[in-house]
């Protein structure tokens, strides 16, 4: 494989901890002139499905580089560390639909391989902390334009995990979609994608009693209103004009949420 000049880490880890530390520590060791781009340390804990979203919505608007993603439940477990080509870089994780997505957003899976060459480990791999002992010296060494194959033996694309579809129902004048994300803002994005809003009048209505307005800006509607449009993911996704759409649906990830005309 050819050479990459970036790694990106995306984890739950936070920054409170030495753990993202010593992630850019175990990536140093082995390409000390390879930069990092942090996508997110601030997953929610054993939020795998959140951060599947925020890599496949981040990776391809950065510099073709090894993704290392790290949200990992079941460390320690039997479940696999992976690495995986695709056309537009390189993932490297646990095998838990974590990287999926993202495969998919950089142009599909073309190789896999599982990560069991001991040679590549940084000293001895703990049980609870792969990050820095397993995935972060392997996307090092990819970075490096080592081979996959060295990393271990070659999976089958068929056998990965994969996280449930989320839930997209189209209907005569509806969509109803699932939470897939709420960010700082609190603007709440769906799974439907946007241009599902040219189905759509312009007068709406969310799970059948608030109103909101269909949208390109925040600043279509009044202060304080709800917009529901198109987001720069280019998902359908519902705010309201200087507060949170969060609040005003009392939402979670997971949740329906049907748009409807009024």
């Amino acid at each position: 494989m050819g050479r990459y000049g970036w790694i990106s880490l995306t984890t739950d880890y936070g920054t409170f901890d030495g753990f993202v530390a010593a992630c850019h520590g175990s990536i140093a060791r082995v390409a000390p002139d390879v930069r990092v781009i942090d996508i997110t340390h601030h997953v929610p804990p054993a939020d795998v499905t959140r951060g599947s979203h925020v890599l496949a919505q981040t990776a391809p608007y950065l510099p073709e580089s090894v993704h290392c993603a790290v949200v990992d439940p079941g460390v320690g477990t039997d479940r696999r560390g992976l690495a995986i080509a695709t056309p537009g870089g390189v993932l490297v994780g646990p095998d838990n639909g974590l990287l999926i997505p993202a495969a998919e957003a950089l142009g599909g899976i073309d190789t896999v391989v599982e990560l069991s060459n001991k040679d590549w480990f940084l000293g001895d791999l703990s049980r609870t902390f792969h990050g820095r002992d397993l995935f972060a010296p392997a996307a090092a060494r990819i970075a490096l334009g080592a081979e996959l194959t060295e990393a271990g033996p070659r999976a089958d694309p068929g056998t990965l995990v994969r996280l449930p579809a989320p839930v997209v129902t189209l209907g005569d004048g509806y969509v109803e979609a699932e939470v897939l994300t709420v960010d700082r803002f609190g603007n709440v994005q769906l799974a439907a994608t946007g241009g599902l809003l040219g189905g759509l009048g312009h007068d709406l209505l969310l799970n059948g009693g608030v109103r909101a307005r269909r949208g390109a800006t925040f600043a279509d509607v009044e202060q304080g209103d709800l917009l529901v449009y198109e987001d720069s993911a280019g998902q359908m996704a519902i705010a309201v004009n200087n507060g949170r759409a969060v609040v005003v649906l009392s939402v979670t990830p997971g949740d329906l949420v049907r748009v409807a005309n009024r």
